[in-house]
């Protein structure tokens, strides 16, 4: 069973940095799709960043160049590096697994139960 759990995130004034952590164990997660998503007040599940197997990465576009999604396939973590954030950033954000939104968008076999980021003015 593929399980996925985050951690990191709290409260942050605007400007400031967060770096979220999705652990997982018992299945080689370096070959599928991984990333990030995340859910704002009264918004639609969005992504935030993708990796594929090879370690190819896509942004959203409101990310402008603030975050970083990254990997440790030994340690089966993934991160999302946060940096200048923005009250606009307040979310739930949730790790992704599995299937095929690194290349469609769209397709996520397994979540992770969502840490909160909540940015102030």
């Amino acid at each position: 069973e593929v399980q996925l759990a985050e951690s990191g995130g709290g409260s942050v004034q605007a400007g400031g940095s967060v770096r979220l952590t999705c652990a997982t164990s018992g299945w080689t997660y370096s070959r599928y799709c991984m990333g990030w998503f995340r859910e704002r007040p009264g918004q639609e599940r969005e992504v935030v960043a993708h990796m594929n197997p090879v370690g190819r990465t896509v942004y959203a576009d409101f990310v402008k160049g603030r975050f970083t999604i990254s990997k440790d396939n030994t340690n089966n973590t993934l991160w999302l590096q946060m940096n200048d954030l923005t009250p606009d950033d307040t979310a739930m954000y949730y790790c992704a697994a599995k299937g095929t939104f690194c290349y469609t968008g769209k397709g996520v076999q397994h979540w992770g139960q969502g840490t909160q980021v909540t940015v102030s003015s």
